[in-house]
């Protein structure tokens, strides 16, 4: 059994560039907080910060950014999406960063096992509308195609009332449902995280 503390990495794909105030930053702040309770590090990177180029490769060139992102990517153990919706759909900035991960398919170790394997997603979405199991399930299934397992309930949102200005960063406290299952997301990803890490997917 491996004691070194596991590793998140949360990706906000959040429209809004630093240091504007943004609810998805905000919830994915606070999943990082609720793993680092379960002994989890970490670190939240706002996407639209970095000059991530449109592509399906690791490396789409000319000061791309997405090398970097990548390379925290695999020295984790858990990925965190978290978008917001954007017309009943993920962010735009949460899609380009599922066509990035599409590269990981063509990706191998020297046992013929994705790069990704082994590693563990949950999404987390914020909205003024409808749609919350709508974007988790599209994001849940890349992820899964892209070599990411996934945990029993790893999900956790919040959406206000349909037309109406409420963002989640104006709620405090946080509402308890969202929380209870931010939790649940959370307990069972790493739960998930430290068996894959002791025992791995076998070679492909």
């Amino acid at each position: 059994m491996i004691d070194a503390p596991l590793r998140a990495l949360v990706l906000s794909c959040t429209l809004k560039r630093s240091p504007a105030e943004s609810s998805s930053v905000l919830l994915g702040e606070q999943v990082l907080r609720r793993l680092e309770e379960e002994g989890v590090t970490g670190e939240v990177v706002r996407v639209v910060d970095h000059d991530v180029k449109f592509g399906v490769g690791t490396d789409e060139g000319d000061g791309d950014g997405w090398p970097a992102i990548r390379a925290k990517l695999l020295a984790s153990d858990i990925l965190v999406i978290a978008t917001p919706i954007w017309m009943g759909q993920p962010a735009s900035v949460c899609k380009v960063v599922l066509e990035r991960l599409d590269a990981e398919l063509g990706e191998s170790d020297d046992q013929g096992r994705m790069l990704t394997e082994d590693k563990v997603a949950l999404v987390a979405v914020v909205g003024n509308e409808d749609g919350a199991h709508h974007v988790i399930a599209e994001c849940l299934q890349a992820l899964n195609d892209t070599g990411f397992s996934i945990a029993s309930n790893a999900g956790t949102y919040w959406v206000g009332e349909a037309m109406q200005s409420t963002d989640y960063r104006d709620l405090d406290p946080s509402p308890e449902k969202t929380v209870s299952a931010t939790d649940g997301a959370v307990h069972h990803a790493v739960h998930l995280a430290r068996l894959l890490r002791d025992a791995p997917y076998p070679p492909s």
